[in-house]
């Protein structure tokens, strides 16, 4: 197969090569060739004065310069002397013939003089040439002049891919679509028959992590196909119009290279809509605009018979252009999303392949232990886990290891350094305590799986950690409302004990702000304002808050009014709930102090002396 049009300005530029080195290889001969080592070079003057002292011997003589020898204290010198301009040259050869010095002419070569010339002018140029190029890589703008339109995808080969669908786990529905991809890169001539023709592109979307790269790679895999890869960043660049050439270049690569895949990872970074103010404001002059025409007109003009599958990835499916979208472009979408618990199962089975594991490690455990950690969180809790367990001088991973990295992985790093003082450490355990009392009292709440106060992370000082029985995919009223005393119950233990509130209750209260705006705005949960979605959010991208409709003053306010009356309504729930369970509040803090961290199950032994009754659950 040929190679096409990179091979040959890479030939193009090996042959501008040769003759640069070529050119100044000549050059370099001409001078050393031309340098002597011992040759003196005096003024013109004193060669006359050696002249008329009778100590030269000989002279050869040219246009622009006199050589020759002289003696000087019993020892013979070379010399060189170059001649004014407009010297006499019969009074120099009378001069000469009166001392008796042996003279004769020379005559430099035309070839020479115009290659000396030559090169005189051309190698200050080739210099400045190199310097430019050199700074202008260091700007970014590609491999210099000749590569400006050239796209920056890293293609990797046939041979160098190793990744197949046995390497990925946890989303079975999006393999099996691409396993259609993947059989008609292989046997294009079974769909070709009956008239059919494979998607031009696939578009991957899900959350960060969850493996959109490693499925394109493992098509590529499968099918033994060359893979393009690059990022929508690699697009855009200081120059206007380099996106748009860099488009053009890459489909030209590929079609040179196919059957093969171009993958463009983080599509949104050129694929924006061109809908709205600021878009039809910019014009057609905005570089990204012009970059995503391109790629549009690219994916209309080439032939969906040439084995070119273009795939992209995005975790923002909806800030993409309409014109994406649509058939004939990428007109099948795939759904990775975050894996289930079987799929977290799988996913670790995975990632533990080349690791030494103990007899006590039970990965299904792991996975209900981890609900909504995607491939790329999994892949980081066994790495952290190995890692501890070798600082630890183990000969294995143990299941400690890998409980203790989920902690790392999900709250951050144990924070020995922080010493807190006594009064500090008894508020938060009364602070976390009271997160678990009111999770264990409510009917609709998760589980308590684990209390701490040991801190962790940028600002945690404790924890109440809650793991969900099953996989959840919807979430009704109530739930809602218990999360919401829940997340209110440091604050309500705060002020139960001690009569007055700390800074130590601020993310609880950004979360249960956060939850409590969406059950209005967006889920329609509030009797108040309607069934009315006022706001829209990201589907894939952890956010403070969805984008806003445009409210009347009206509007917005009774919507501020509702979001403060079901928080008020939640921490007087929470506030009820430990107030008739005081004594268990303070008897568990006392424990919690000793101990510093307890186990859901150690919750409930410490409990057993006295059950809670589970409080009717109460609508906010």
């Amino acid at each position: 197969m040929a190679d096409g049009p990179t091979q040959q300005r890479q030939n193009g530029r090996r042959w501008v090569t040769l003759i640069l080195m070529g050119i100044l290889l000549a050059f370099v001969l001409s001078r050393l060739l031309a340098f002597n080592p011992s040759q003196r070079t005096i003024p013109y003057s004193q060669f006359l004065q050696l002249v008329r002292a009778g100590q030269v011997e000989q002279v050869k003589i040219s246009a622009e310069q006199v050589n020759g020898v002289y003696r000087q204290g019993g020892k013979r010198f070379d010399f060189v002397s170059t001649r004014p301009p407009g010297v006499d040259d019969a009074a120099l050869l009378e001069e000469l013939q009166a001392h008796k010095v042996e003279f004769s002419g020379s005559r430099p070569s035309g070839f020479g003089r115009a290659l000396t010339t030559v090169l005189g002018w051309l190698l200050p140029l080739l210099l400045l040439f190199a310097l430019w190029g050199f700074f202008f890589r260091r700007m970014g703008a590609g491999a210099g002049a000749i590569s400006f339109g050239r796209a920056k995808a890293k293609i990797v080969n046939r041979e160098d891919l190793h990744t197949s669908f046995a390497d990925v786990a946890g989303v079975d529905e999006a393999v099996d679509e691409l396993k259609e991809v993947v059989d008609f890169l292989r046997n294009p001539e079974r769909y070709r028959r009956l008239g059919g023709r494979i998607p031009k592109g696939v578009l991957l979307v899900g959350a960060p992590g969850t493996g959109k790269t490693l499925l394109a790679r493992a098509v590529a895999g499968e099918a033994s196909v060359p893979f393009f890869y690059l990022s929508g960043s690699d697009f855009v660049e200081l120059f206007v119009g380099m996106g748009a050439a860099r488009v053009r270049d890459l489909f030209e690569q590929a079609k040179a290279k196919a059957p093969c895949i171009v993958f463009i990872d983080e599509l949104d970074t050129i694929g924006r809509s061109r809908a709205g103010a600021m878009a039809g404001g910019l014009g057609g002059s905005e570089e990204r605009e012009q970059t995503l025409n391109q790629l549009l007109s690219e994916m209309d003009g080439f032939d969906p018979t040439a084995g070119v599958i273009i795939m992209a990835a995005t975790n923002r499916p909806e800030v993409l252009d309409p014109a994406l979208l649509r058939p004939g472009r990428f007109d099948r979408h795939v759904v990775v999303d975050r894996p289930d618990r079987r799929g977290r199962a799988a996913i670790l089975r995975v990632h533990v392949r080349g690791v030494k594991l103990a007899e006590d490690v039970d990965l299904d455990v792991l996975a209900a232990r981890t609900p909504g950690f995607a491939g790329a969180e999994l892949a980081n809790v066994v790495n952290e886990a190995a890692l501890l367990a070798a600082r630890r001088g183990k000969d294995a991973v143990g299941m400690a290891e890998l409980e203790e990295a989920i902690d790392r992985v999900s709250i951050g790093l144990e924070r020995k350094s922080r010493v807190l003082t006594e009064p500090e450490r008894e508020r938060v355990a009364y602070h976390e305590l009271g997160h678990a009392l009111v999770a264990l009292a409510l009917p609709h709440a998760d589980p308590v799986h684990r209390v701490s106060i040991v801190p962790r992370g940028i600002a945690a000082l404790g924890m109440t950690q809650q793991l969900p029985a099953d996989d959840r995919y919807l979430i009704t009223q109530p739930e809602l409302e218990d999360r919401l005393a829940v997340m209110m119950g440091g604050r309500a233990a705060e002020r139960l004990v001690y009569g007055e509130l700390s800074t130590g209750a601020l993310s609880d209260l950004r979360e249960a702000t956060l939850l409590a705006r969406r059950m209005v705005e967006e889920f329609g949960m509030s009797e108040q304002i309607g069934p009315v979605a006022l706001a829209r959010g990201p589907l894939f991208l952890p956010t403070d808050g969805g984008r806003p409709e445009i409210l009347s003053p009206e509007l917005a306010a009774m919507v501020d009014a509702e979001v403060r009356r079901l928080l008020e309504a939640a921490e007087e729930r929470a506030a009820r709930t430990l107030a008739e369970r005081r004594s268990d509040l303070d008897g568990l803090a006392q424990l919690l102090l000793e101990r510093e961290t307890l186990e859901g199950e150690e919750l409930k032994a410490a409990l057993a002396a006295s059950p809670l009754e589970t409080v009717p659950g109460k609508a906010v």
